[in-house]
């Protein structure tokens, strides 16, 4: 305990960096500012985990509970929790606004996210209808997340302009890591195998599928924890930060006078909802894609993807570091096109296959010849997809650089998007405008499965893999052709106005020479008597009569 105080304390901020200490808040202000920063990395993290760590064992699990569901179902399923979040990211940004707190609604979504997390697990004990009852607990657990919106919000809201890169970077690689490292946990839990444990006579059931749930509903209850009062405190900067630089006196006039350019915006909320769609596409596709190609077993999809998983992990984490250095460079908007964009359409193009021969050829399960699922027979792409026997088949070298190349641009494009896009907006309330650019990422997560269960599974690869590689061919084009409007509004500086002391006798002399009105000692005409107005270093002072 002792060396856990000891730790802590060296890490512990003792004063203000000099590049904000500027009296716009205090040592203590600022720490519990940026600890409620990092915890929504972490809810951040969570939500994206939530989605993920099903992917690679949700096709295995549904052909257990229900052989006859199929992929297309499969696909609607993976696609319900995206729905929910679509639906209800803008709703929750709307009652983000209007609460003028985030709290309540977080700790509604967490609770919401663990019951829904809970019945997922419990599938195992085969309700009627055990597919549809898989679909709603996915859909629940969207509408969970759709707190993401409240997430991107208040981080706008809570970080100052010279820190919103930095912040932002950090969020997009909890939220990437959380999208990576749930396939890597679902590779972990594999040695538990299809039967793993049954507890509490019968009523829970710890295998390789259902772990995953247990896992999310371990690390919720503890999210919901830091939500509680005393530990989660709101403090909001950007409003007033700009109100400083303009020399305001009000923040909420402040950022009603700023318009945003919707034109850039709606631009920014395209390009995010092309790039998710790209990186979902991989994600969801990426376990029956190996095994239609390379002939892998349910296991050692599982394995390899996770492996592969946990190492792009890694690789997303030196480019998450890198992005803040790279923009000190080079202007944002240029690493976002010719380095997000520019990697994700090589990812995309070097998935179209280019091998000599078509993949092995699986052929149909036959419980009659008394062999198991997994042997070599049955392994590869199923005769039901007619294009496996016409097309080449793509090869391993491929898509290992095709998954790095997207292991390197997603982390840099989907955090510079979101940079610009809060930036562009300006120190606006950003919930609504939050819940559309999450809604868009959303649909994507909705058209991504469904896009595999339709064009993959009857076009094939090239089909599946040109047009996608299209779609990121013309957003980078035209992000390059309209780049001008990726350039975020300036706020300049005034010279700060300065009181004086009031004189107790006569009241005269309250502001001095700088003040914009100092007739007869009087205030301002808009400021009431008992208004704040700003003195040096943004501090606040009342105008009091003698």
């Amino acid at each position: 305990m002792e060396f856990a105080r000891r730790v802590s304390a060296r890490f512990e901020t003792k004063r203000l960096p000099e590049d904000v200490d500027d009296g716009l808040e205090t040592l203590e202000e600022y720490k519990q500012r940026w600890r409620s920063v990092r915890i929504i990395y972490f809810t951040m993290f969570l939500m994206a985990l939530g989605f993920s760590i099903i992917l690679t064992g949700i096709w295995p699990y549904l052909n257990k509970l229900d052989p006859d569901a199929g992929k297309e179902f499969m696909g609607l399923i993976v696609a319900a929790n995206p729905l929910g979040q679509m639906i209800f990211s803008p709703i929750f940004g709307w009652w983000g606004n209007k609460l003028g707190k985030i709290r309540l609604p977080l700790l509604l979504s967490l609770s919401l996210f663990t019951l829904a997390s809970g019945i997922y697990s419990s599938l195992e004990l085969r309700p009627d209808n055990v597919k549809y009852w898989m679909l709603s607990s996915r859909f629940l657990i969207g509408v969970s997340s759709a707190n993401i919106a409240l997430c991107r919000s208040y981080l706008s809201a809570a970080t100052r302009i010279s820190e919103r890169t930095h912040a932002v970077a950090m969020v997009s690689l909890a939220q990437v890591l959380g999208f990576i490292i749930g396939p890597t946990l679902q590779a972990a839990v594999t040695p538990l195998g299809d039967q793993g444990h049954v507890w509490l006579w019968g009523k829970m059931h710890f295998n390789m599928y259902t772990a995953s749930g247990w896992i999310n509903v371990l690390m919720s209850i503890g999210n919901f924890m830091m939500f509680l009062p005393g530990v989660f405190e709101e403090h909001k900067i950007a409003a007033r930060e700009v109100m400083v630089m303009q020399g305001g006196t009000s923040e909420k006039e402040t950022w009603k006078g700023i318009k945003p350019s919707y034109l850039s915006a709606w631009t920014l909320i395209v390009a995010f909802f092309v790039l998710v769609f790209n990186f979902v596409l991989l994600e969801t596709l990426g376990t029956s894609l190996t095994m239609d190609m390379f002939a892998w077993s349910n296991d050692e999809a599982l394995w390899y993807m996770g492996i592969m998983m946990t190492t792009a992990a890694i690789v997303s984490l030196v480019t998450f570091v890198l992005i803040e250095p790279m923009c000190k460079i080079i202007a944002e908007r240029y690493v976002l096109i010719w380095g997000g964009f520019s990697l994700m359409f090589l990812g995309r193009v070097l998935f179209v296959p280019w091998g000599p021969d078509p993949p092995k050829l699986a052929q149909p399960f036959n419980a009659s010849w008394n062999l198991s699922e997994s042997d070599p027979i049955f392994l590869g792409c199923p005769t039901t997809q007619k294009w496996c026997g016409e097309l080449p088949a793509l090869t391993l070298t491929q898509f290992i650089i095709g998954f790095a190349f997207t292991s390197i641009g997603y982390p840099i494009g989907v955090t510079l998007i979101q940079t610009i896009f809060s930036k562009v907006l300006g120190p606006r309330p950003q919930g609504v405008w939050m819940g559309w650019m999450t809604g868009s990422g959303c649909l994507s997560r909705v058209l991504g499965p469904v896009f595999v269960g339709s064009i993959y599974t009857r076009l094939g690869t090239f089909w599946t893999f040109g047009v996608t590689s299209a779609m990121m061919l013309v957003s980078m084009f035209w992000l390059q052709c309209s780049n001008r409007l990726l350039i975020p509004p300036t706020f300049e500086k005034t010279t700060p106005v300065e009181l004086k002391e009031l004189n107790k006798h006569n009241g005269s002399k309250l502001l001095d020479d700088h003040s914009p009105d100092t007739h007869n000692g009087s205030p301002p005409e808009d400021l009431s008597p008992d208004q704040p107005i700003l003195g040096k270093h943004g501090s606040q002072h009342s105008i009091s009569h003698a």
